[in-house]
C-alpha cells in the first residue's frame, strides 16, 4: 500500500534578499522591503511529506517520531532563531529567498531519510506565500 505521511514544524529567522553583484538601488527595486539593510524577520510553517509502502509488519510508513527528530536536529536547531544570512553557512553564499530556502531544508532532511521514501518540502513564509520543492 502507498501512502504518504506529513509532518509539521515551526522556525522563526531573520533574513535580507541582497545580490552583492548588484546596485543598492537594484537590489532595493527587485527585493523591496526584503533588501532591508538591517533584515527582516518570518514564522515560516514547514510541511514535510514523506510517500512510499507501507511496512506490512509495523502498519508504519514511516515511524513519525523519527520523523519529528529529524526535523528537530536537521531544521529547527540549525535555522530557528538565526540570521540566514550571517549564520547558516549555506547562506553565506546563496540568497536566503522562500525558494532557496526549501531547497536546503529538503537537502538537508533527504541526507537523514532512507532513499526508499520519497521526500517533498513545502515551506510558508506568510500565511499566503509558500513554495514547495520538488515542484
Amino acid at each position: 500500500m502507498r501512502i504518504s505521511a506529513f509532518r509539521r514544524a515551526h522556525f522563526n529567522a531573520a533574513h535580507r534578499l541582497h545580490n552583492p553583484n548588484w546596485s543598492d538601488e537594484k537590489n532595493r527595486e527587485v527585493f523591496g522591503l526584503c533588501n532591508n539593510p538591517h533584515y527582516h524577520g518570518h514564522n515560516y510553517e514547514l510541511e514535510v511529506k514523506v510517500t512510499g509502502e507501507v511496512d506490512p509488519e509495523t502498519g508504519y510508513l514511516i515511524d513519525l517520531g523519527y520523523l519529528k527528530q529529524v526535523i528537530y536536529e536537521e531544521i529547527e536547531l540549525y535555522l530557528d532563531h538565526k540570521n540566514l544570512n550571517l549564520e547558516v553557512e549555506e547562506f553565506k553564499t546563496l540568497n536566503p529567498s522562500a525558494e532557496h530556502i526549501c531547497y536546503v531544508i529538503w537537502q538537508r532532511l533527504r541526507k537523514r531519510l532512507d532513499e526508499k521514501y520519497e521526500l517533498q518540502v513545502r515551506l510558508y513564509e506568510t500565511p499566503r506565500n509558500f513554495v514547495e520543492y520538488p515542484a
